[in-house]
């Protein structure tokens, strides 16, 4: 009869162990449940993150390149409205070279401030505008006159009134001139 006994009581102990066993697994699997959820917001937490990092180094890099154009922007319109202001000059000069005069050393003056009125403007990057000969241009070349010239081709620049200028790609000052039909 102890065997009985002993057996109830084993069976009690293996009872009691049993339902623990299953109780562990289950807490073990909450607990990889768990580890799981906790690594896939990581992942979430990493992946935006990620997400944010790579908006905002595309955001500086355009905020870069947009004030870079602009300071550029700003240099070219600034050179173009020091040069406007200097146009005046050129074309006094250029006047007084076109006048005839007996001093040579006057006339050698002029021509010597002329040439360092272009050197400056060619190292500021400005260029004259082409016009004598060239085929007409509205975006460079303002027509102030036409004649019927048979001699030259249709829309040829025949004369220059005022020259033009550019830097770059911007006009400062379009050239004046005689336009044949």
């Amino acid at each position: 009869m102890e065997k009985q006994n002993q057996d109830p009581q084993l069976e009690q102990e293996q009872g009691a162990a049993a339902p623990e066993q299953p109780a562990q697994e289950q807490a073990q699997a909450e607990g990889e449940q768990t580890e799981q959820t906790a690594c896939d917001e990581s992942a979430a937490k990493l992946a935006a993150a990620e997400e944010q990092y790579l908006r905002l180094a595309a955001e500086y890099d355009n905020y870069r390149k947009r004030t870079a154009k602009e300071k550029e922007s700003a240099w070219t319109e600034a050179k173009a409205q020091t040069v406007a202001a200097f146009l005046p000059v050129y074309d006094n000069l250029e006047r007084a070279l076109k006048q005839s005069t007996t001093d040579e050393a006057y006339a050698k003056g002029v021509e010597m401030t002329m040439k360092g009125l272009q050197d400056v403007l060619g190292h500021l990057g400005v260029e004259v505008i082409p016009a004598l000969g060239e085929c007409f241009d509205p975006n460079r070349h303002n027509a102030v006159m036409h004649v019927e010239d048979e001699t030259a081709g249709e829309n040829t620049i025949v004369e220059v009134f005022q020259q033009g200028f550019m830097c770059g790609e911007k006009v400062i000052r379009f050239s004046m001139v005689k336009v044949a039909n």
